[in-house]
């Protein structure tokens, strides 16, 4: 009787801890995927095809119902929510920053309380302060069962809404703790300050946000992790980055080529730029279904590197079902791409 106690006590323990989430083996697994959350209601526009402004900000705000449809809809398993931008990245006052970090991160694990086998969540983290950043991500991920991060490119900070950025050393004591959590931590777009939309796209403003300058200010974010030596200084860390990598893979060899020129100028970059993204650097195809640079992404960093992921509502999931259906893959090759690659990189089997 006590050996049949124990063991049933141990299984209680294991079933409690792991993740029990829905898993059909043929549905897919996306994640970045924005919702909109109180106190932090999104500036959002440019809607999808068919979708008016009003739509797309109900689409923001709904999880449960028009959301979990379109999921059905068009296969997927899973989805892994975070808070749409900037978030808490377009709040300058720390204090304000933490609280609405802390506040957003309750809300979303209560929104999804009563339906974590379709939904998990990636942490709002206000990154003014290293350490208090990775209280909240550890909190986050431990207490509320959180996949790990999101963070909306840099941090306003200061009367001046000036731009932090965490390639500095200073944030050091932050990926400590993701690197110990095991977890990675996703690199999202934002849209630019008002004084850079000024000076930088004031001549044409048509390309501020998801046509270039989303891909322009977070590779540069990107580009900045690696040469600063964030990756030598904690070679466990997982970063992803979508929209196809916001076309780094395909400036690979120019990266490289004129990086290695910096080599004895106490650049603190140990390895070739590209290799990183063979190690620690993910990317996802959120927003960008382009078959013939899916293929050429694969020949530079390999498959293992690539997930299939959506960025609705900015993008319909249909139109992801349908391109992914079309995709010349075998099936493990496919299997791993919508699904596999995800389950460990979340660690979804643990």
């Amino acid at each position: 009787m006590v050996h049949f106690l124990i063991c049933s006590l141990v299984l209680w323990c294991y079933t409690a801890r792991a993740r029990i989430w829905n898993n059909t083996a043929t549905g897919s697994i996306i994640f970045e995927e924005a919702v909109s959350l109180p106190n932090l209601r999104p500036n959002a526009g440019n809607p999808p095809p068919g979708v008016t402004q009003a739509q797309l900000l109900a689409n923001l705000e709904d999880v449960h119902v028009q959301r979990l449809a379109y999921m059905d809809q068009a296969g997927v398993d899973y989805m892994v929510l975070s808070c749409a931008s900037p978030c808490v990245q377009g709040v300058s006052d720390p204090v304000e920053a933490e609280t609405l970090a802390t506040g957003a991160n309750n809300d979303l694990a209560a929104l999804i309380s009563n339906n974590t086998l379709r939904f998990g969540a990636f942490a709002a983290l206000a990154m003014h302060n290293a350490t208090a950043a990775g209280i909240e991500l550890r909190r986050a991920v431990t207490q509320l069962g959180f996949l790990g991060a999101l963070v909306n490119d840099y941090q306003q900070s200061g009367a001046d809404n000036g731009k932090t950025y965490l390639p500095d050393p200073q944030y050091d004591a932050f990926w400590s703790v993701v690197e110990e959590l095991d977890v990675p931590v996703y690199f999202h777009p934002r849209s630019a300050i008002a004084q850079v939309i000024a000076l930088d796209y004031f001549h044409s403003t048509w390309i501020e946000g998801a046509p270039h300058q989303f891909a322009v200010m977070l590779s540069n974010h990107i580009v900045g992790l690696c040469a600063n030596g964030v990756f030598d200084r904690f070679p466990k860390l997982k970063v992803i980055v979508g929209h196809l990598g916001e076309r780094i893979p395909s400036d690979f060899w120019r990266i490289d080529e004129m990086l290695a020129r910096k080599v004895g100028t106490g650049m603190p970059m140990n390895k070739t730029f590209s290799s990183y993204w063979k190690t620690n650097i993910y990317e996802t195809t959120s927003g960008n279904f382009a078959t013939d640079l899916l293929d050429f992404h694969t020949s530079q960093i390999g498959a293992g590197q690539i997930l299939y992921s959506v960025d609705y509502p900015f993008v319909m999931m249909e139109q992801g079902q349908e391109w992914v259906e079309g995709l010349q893959m075998g099936p493990l090759e496919k299997w791993n791409f919508i699904k596999g690659n995800a389950i460990q990189l979340l660690g979804l089997d643990r």
